[in-house]
């Protein structure tokens, strides 16, 4: 009797054998997984805790926000004439946009306290829709997830997207040019979630619907987003018989229809508009003049200037690895006995869509709309576009989204790798994500000491003014106090007088002059 190698017993101890030739060695042990993925998890709430703490600060940074530039304007109409009024305003006289314009009623309201309240209601808005999104989109994908992952991934995507700029002031907490290209996109992303998430007849109804109203919500709200929203609609619809298989995807069409309709229908609603064809007048911008050959080669250097500043920005590597942790951990649960059951009326699966594809396809998507947004941009910002961060948030969120896409899909392929390989990555992504967080917060804490002495001095003088005003002033002295290059009446040492005669409205003067000392 031949004596056994501890392995073997081992084995016979198990009830399994030692493979023979050509057979496959068997999987990792399930036990070892599922204390793998165990561990995994509970290491996800602290991990989470870092983005959704650096998006608290930037929310509480919030209080220090103050009127200026167009919120001078804004204000006193909102004060005098209501919402009827700022929609006049918008619509018959400054741009078309009439959502742009419930937008500013929604938080001008509240006069100055809705401009110190705007970033944290919609910072906790965005982030809600993004995290929705993120948690529909693995359930449609029948994808399952540790707890607080999908928070982990919206929080540091959200984080990414609103300061990894070089002016976060105007990107997140200068609500006139936030709600225009920031929360824009973000609310164009709501429209997605009740597709995703439609189960019954009802709901199936109610998502082409929800995807109407927000199209043309977002075509009279930015150009530049209705922009992005049509390059994706087209897209997905050229790629829907490989991107959407099965019985969805004839809902799919339907729905990225009804949402083109709606953007069109918004749009064309902008541009035909009084105060459009006005703001066309203003800066030249007629459909000649934006199609010319020459300013068509001009947005697209300033494009590409503006893709260096964006590929440069290693902050964005946050996204990837959240998407490589994401790719990591999700898991695909068991098929339900319907799932391969078409409904009435709709076709058969079709060939499936390779995901890199996809994502090639989504790069595509990002650069063309990218590049139509700057044309849009172009007549009005010029060669400065390339150093005003706040107009790319319209297709930057795309990006953002792309590289957490990515990421996922980096880290599909490496899960296949050994544990030892897996943990390393996974320890690596991690720390990237730490490090991303740590990144943003530097700059975060510098911002809000400037905020800070902004705010003081806003608040001096606006005493001031008020107690000149009442003592029955008619004209008195002012001085601009900007940050984060915020236009202020007689900016440029009093060469630039826009917007002191809305600063005087505001106040009830009849004239402010300018002051290089506060009262």
């Amino acid at each position: 009797m031949t004596a056994e190698t501890p392995k073997t017993a081992g084995e016979r101890s198990r009830g399994g054998r030692r493979p023979g030739p050509g057979e496959s060695r068997p999987g990792p042990d399930p036990v070892r997984r599922r204390v793998a993925r165990g561990a995994a998890a509970h290491a996800l709430p602290p991990l989470a805790a870092l983005p959704l703490a650096l998006l608290g600060a930037a929310f509480w940074i919030g209080r220090l926000v103050r009127p200026g530039a167009d919120d001078w304007c804004f204000l006193p109409v909102v004060r005098d004439e209501g919402a009827a009024g700022m929609i006049a305003k918008f619509y018959l006289q400054d741009n078309g946009r009439i959502a742009n314009a419930l937008l500013v009623v929604a938080y001008g309201a509240f006069g100055v306290a809705g401009h110190q309240w705007f970033a944290l209601v919609s910072g906790v808005v965005m982030l809600a829709i993004l995290w929705a999104l993120i948690v529909s989109a693995l359930g449609r994908a029948r994808l399952s997830a540790p707890r607080g992952l999908p928070l982990l991934v919206a929080a540091t995507a959200a984080a990414v997207f609103f300061l990894a700029t070089s002016n976060p002031y105007k990107v997140f907490y200068w609500p006139a040019s936030s709600v225009s290209h920031t929360v824009s996109p973000v609310l164009a992303c709501a429209a997605v979630i009740p597709l995703l998430r439609a189960r019954t007849r009802r709901g199936r109804a109610f998502a082409p619907a929800v995807a109407f109203v927000t199209g043309v919500f977002i075509g009279t709200l930015s150009e530049e987003t209705a922009v992005v929203a049509l390059v994706l609609l087209v897209t997905v619809l050229l790629l829907s018989r490989r991107a959407a298989p099965g019985p969805g995807r004839t809902r799919t069409r339907v729905w990225c229809a009804v949402a083109f309709a709606g953007v069109v229908i918004g749009a064309a609603i902008l541009y035909l508009s009084p105060g459009a064809r006005t703001r066309r007048e203003r800066f030249g911008a007629d459909s000649t003049a934006v199609l010319a050959p020459r300013a068509l080669g001009d947005a697209l250097r300033a494009f590409g200037d503006i893709l260096i500043t964006v590929l440069t920005t290693w902050q964005y590597l946050g996204a990837v690895a959240v998407g490589v942790l994401l790719g990591l951990l999700v898991r695909r649960d068991r098929p339900r006995p319907d799932d391969a059951r078409p409904e009435a009326g709709e076709e058969g699966a079709g060939p499936g869509c390779r995901p890199l594809a996809l994502l090639l396809a989504g790069v595509l998507a990002f650069l063309v709309s990218g590049y139509l947004c700057t044309v849009v941009a172009y007549p009005a910002f010029g060669a400065s576009v390339v150093v005003a961060p706040r107009v790319w948030g319209d297709f930057l969120l795309l990006y953002v989204l792309l590289l957490v896409c990515a990421g996922a899909l980096l880290g599909r392929a490496l899960r296949a790798r050994g544990r030892v390989a897996r943990t390393a990555t996974a320890a690596v992504a991690a720390s990237l994500c730490v490090l991303t967080c740590v990144g943003l917060a530097a700059p975060l804490l510098a911002l809000e000491e400037r905020m800070d002495v902004r705010a003081r001095l806003w608040d001096r003088q606006d005493r001031a003014l008020r107690a000149g005003a009442a003592r029955g002033a008619q004209v008195l002295p002012y001085t601009p106090v900007s940050v984060s290059g915020m236009g202020e009446p007689f900016g440029g040492n009093g060469t630039r007088p826009w917007p002191a005669s809305c600063v005087a409205r505001y106040y009830h003067l009849k004239k402010i002059t300018y002051a290089t000392r506060l009262p």
